[in-house]
């Protein structure tokens, strides 16, 4: 049996949290640069307002229902994603988060008679821990437990386990295929061919058939619906590349703000290189202006190759800033800079040693990268940096005009009780 607690809207929660007065107030939170609306209070979707929506077009109207706007803030976000873990770890010893608001429990151990009253305990103890609430999906899949959450939150309940056939067949049969695990606009398509058009006709399907028509993911997907488990707990795959890119709050032709966007950007790809334990094999970057602008439009990219793969930051900041060298034209007011870690390997791959040596200090800055991970975990990210990356953004920096605190990583924004 698998359990997947999901936080309802998580972003607007957290941004409540702190804020008693804005319980029962619509909240919307923003992208980046506070461009669109990527996430909703409940308040809000009873405006039928959509996601994604550009906030601009919706401003005035959420002004006039008393809405409170908050750009993203993911250092808050974060560190109460990890706290409602920590909590879940209480109740199952195997937990795999699976994203920044949902977690898979493994509920070996736990009688099915019960499912409800554990659930129930959960629930309580998340809220009263964290001040979050989480919604609870049970079944005996991966699959089937996203589908019991969908279920939950639908119908407004704390906790919905989905174990009968019978349950599970009127509820495939109540759902569109897109409403499935993986199942994307594309795949939908190219299962109608095959006449499949619900998720009941999928889970009915022949999976020989649809490894030879498909692919194994749908396979592997068809077979969860029926029951049978093929995605275990942290079966989860490393990423093959790693992006970071961000447009920039206010346009800039200055060599070095794009350097420092560039050492910034290049870093913290770095950073998530080492947490998944991989290695890159090679570097692209690209620049870019605002397409949208009654400008002359530049867009450029280059790439290269490591000798030998690497998770350093000193390695990578400084092959990202010769590509950017390379890329960068005088006179162009650039909007976006990017880089992405290729060929990605694990740190234990056997790699050929090159002839020249290079390989020596390798032991010596994976320590020094490890100490330095551990550092800013325990001090909060930035604490040891790059002189490259600067003391502090420049004009690159996002825009971020309604950013609440860091309540709980920054000692100057704790709250203060008067």
């Amino acid at each position: 049996m698998f359990a997947l607690v999901d936080c309802n809207n998580f972003y607007a929660s957290c941004e409540k949290l702190f804020r008693p007065d804005l319980k029962d107030t619509p909240v919307v939170v923003l992208s980046n640069n506070d461009g669109c609306i990527v996430a909703r209070s409940k308040e809000v979707k009873e405006f039928d307002m959509p996601m994604a929506a550009p906030f601009f077009k919706h401003k005035k109207f959420l002004e006039s229902k008393g809405t409170a706007f908050f750009s993203s803030n993911y250092a808050l976000y974060g560190d109460i994603s990890n706290r409602v873990v920590e909590v879940l770890g209480q109740f199952s010893p195997v937990v795999e988060q699976y994203s920044i608001d949902e977690a898979f429990i493994d509920l070996s151990g736990v009688e099915i008679s019960e499912l409800s009253e554990w659930s129930e305990e959960l629930v309580r103890t998340v809220f009263a821990w964290v001040g979050i609430n989480v919604s609870v999906g049970i079944a005996e899949t991966k699959t089937l437990a996203k589908i019991a959450n969908h279920r939950a939150k639908k119908n407004k309940m704390p906790a919905t386990i989905l174990i009968n056939n019978s349950d599970i067949s009127k509820e495939l049969s109540n759902i569109n295929l897109t409403d499935i695990w993986g199942i994307s606009g594309n795949l939908e398509r190219k299962l109608n061919r095959y006449n499949i058009w619900s998720p009941l006709d999928l889970k009915d399907a022949d999976p020989f058939m649809l490894r030879k028509k498909i692919g194994i993911v749908v396979e592997r997907t068809s077979r969860e619906l029926s029951g049978e488990v093929c995605l275990e707990l942290e079966q989860v795959e490393k990423r093959k590349n790693i992006r970071v890119s961000r447009s920039f709050g206010t346009v800039t032709s200055d060599y070095a703000e794009l350097e420092q966007a560039t050492a910034t950007f290049a870093a913290r790809a770095c950073e998530k290189l080492r947490k998944q334990k991989s290695l890159a094999n090679g570097l692209y970057l690209f620049l870019r202006t605002n397409k949208h602008a009654d400008l002359e439009y530049y867009s450029a990219s280059s790439a290269t190759g490591f000798i030998v793969p690497t998770n350093s930051s000193f390695d990578i900041v400084s092959e990202a800033q010769k590509l950017l060298a390379k890329v960068y034209r005088p006179g162009f007011l650039f909007q976006k800079v990017g880089v992405m870690l290729l060929d990605l390997v694990g740190e234990g791959a056997h790699q050929q040693q090159d002839i020249f040596g290079i390989t020596k200090d390798i032991t010596n800055k994976t320590k020094l990268m490890k100490t330095i991970d551990k550092i800013n975990r325990e001090m909060g990210r930035g604490s040891l940096k790059l002189a490259s990356q600067g003391l502090e953004q420049r004009g690159w920096k996002l825009r971020a005009e309604y950013l609440s605190p860091r309540y709980t990583t920054s000692w100057d924004d704790i709250p203060k009780i008067k």
